[in-house]
């Protein structure tokens, strides 16, 4: 099943977030048991050669592909579905009109304007027929909007009503940066609860995908009951620390 299939039959997707811009560690990465991979462009080392070839060993794993772009390169989201991605996550959208040219690079005509020319996408996902394949893919691809500030909160019923716009996504450290007027830091800020679980019942209630990423597990729980479909989690930083740290503590245990 797509990632599109799966998030229509309610599914929770866990995925890792990959920052490292290197094949052989997202090849590692997804040979874990996520669901998915992200590839970050925004915050992470991921550029536009790393995804090319970091997409492939995603999809060779039998795992779902996304690509976070940086804020306002729509042109990056349609060369990242070109290249094999299921999904784009889009950060700062905090306009309609954002929504608008986020959606515009995503979908074939008449939806949006993206262009022609799946030369790595159609091969790597086994397509051999460019019109079923042109039929298909504005259903198939995800977009994901992420809201993160006052204002994408103020005008979200407008994001959410802009066609071709799949889903949204939450990014609560942004959020809670907001929230506080700049005074901390904190995605699982207790204040902003509320609003974060009132952005996915808009989201669901619209009929569309609600996304967010997870700094601690334990709230993961809480934020699927919200209606959270789509959980991002495990940067190579936080799953190396944690193996690490694990390791090293039975190593001391035994030695001791």
């Amino acid at each position: 099943m797509s990632l599109a299939q799966r998030l229509h039959a309610n599914e929770t997707i866990i995925t890792a977030w990959s920052g490292v811009p290197d094949a052989l560690t997202v090849e590692i990465l997804a040979g874990q048991g996520f669901d998915a991979v992200t590839l970050d462009m925004q915050h992470g080392g991921h550029n536009e050669d790393s995804v090319l070839r970091s997409l492939s060993t995603v999809m060779r794993a039998g795992k779902h592909a996304l690509v976070r772009v940086p804020v306002g390169r729509f042109d990056m989201s349609s060369r990242a579905l070109d290249f094999g991605a299921e999904a784009v996550i889009a950060p700062m959208v905090n306009s309609v009109e954002d929504a608008q040219r986020f959606a515009a690079s995503m979908k074939y005509p008449p939806l949006g304007e993206r262009s022609w020319g799946p030369t790595f996408a159609a091969p790597r996902h086994g397509s051999k027929d460019p019109v079923k394949w042109l039929r298909e893919s504005n259903a198939r691809t995800v977009s994901f909007a992420m809201v993160e500030t006052h204002q994408a909160v103020a005008v979200l019923d407008g994001i959410l009503a802009t066609p071709g716009i799949d889903g949204i996504f939450v990014g609560p450290g942004d959020f809670s940066i907001a929230w506080t007027k700049g005074e901390t830091v904190n995605a699982t800020l207790e204040a902003m609860m509320e609003t974060v679980a009132d952005i996915a019942r808009r989201t669901r209630a619209a009929g569309k995908h609600a996304g967010i990423y997870v700094t601690d597990p334990a709230v993961a729980g809480r934020f699927v009951r919200m209606g959270f479909q789509l959980l991002a989690t495990g940067s190579e930083h936080q799953l190396i620390a944690a193996g690490a740290s694990s390791l090293l503590a039975d190593l001391k245990k035994s030695i001791s």
